[in-house]
């Protein structure tokens, strides 16, 4: 090859690189469309919220972005994708993460359970918080006799859910969230 031809073909490497979308590197501030949550890295009880794309897979973004947890807005910094709330879960709870971005807002709702050593967070798809009780509602309203039972289970799932954590402003944002996702 002679120096003209090797000039030409680093040129047009470097235009080539300069050109080509970079997809696969982090983006500074890019907007956050979906993310998941796990056990943090440092198994410190703390949970990690990672960017992810509409197939819950994990994407590289970096930035703080303002999250509402529990009701309590809390500015996450992500770092390649990940960022790991600041207070420890000291038992199992629900935890309801909900960001505001400028499409529309995404909201989760997980069951985290506690074991000694470790954080498992559990998804809980927002429809099945209108089916089950619409359920319970329509076999006591067909069956008269289970009136008693159906209104004892409804009282004790209302209790676990806020002696867990999901409050009943909470249960009902989660209820109209289920709703629009119906829709």
């Amino acid at each position: 090859m002679t120096d003209n031809m090797k000039s030409a073909v680093l040129t047009l490497m470097l235009l080539a690189i300069c050109i080509i979308p970079q997809k696969s590197f982090c983006t500074e501030n890019a907007a956050l469309e979906n993310f998941i949550i796990k056990e943090s890295l440092l198994k410190n009880d703390k949970i990690a919220v990672i960017a992810a794309d509409e197939r819950d897979k994990p994407i590289e973004i970096n930035g703080t972005f303002e999250f509402s947890i529990n009701g309590f807005k809390q500015e996450l910094k992500f770092n390649d994708g990940a960022a790991v709330t600041s207070l420890p879960i000291e038992k199992s709870t629900f935890i309801y993460l909900k960001y505001i971005n400028e499409e529309a807002p995404v909201s989760k709702l997980y069951y985290v359970i506690k074991q000694e050593d470790s954080l498992n967070p559990i998804k809980i798809n927002l429809k099945l918080l209108v089916i089950i009780p619409l359920i319970i509602v329509v076999i006591i309203s067909l069956f008269r006799k289970f009136l008693v039972y159906g209104i004892i289970i409804l009282v004790a799932l209302m209790f676990f859910n806020i002696s867990k954590g999901l409050s009943i402003p909470t249960y009902l944002e989660t209820v109209f969230e289920g709703l629009k996702s119906f829709f």
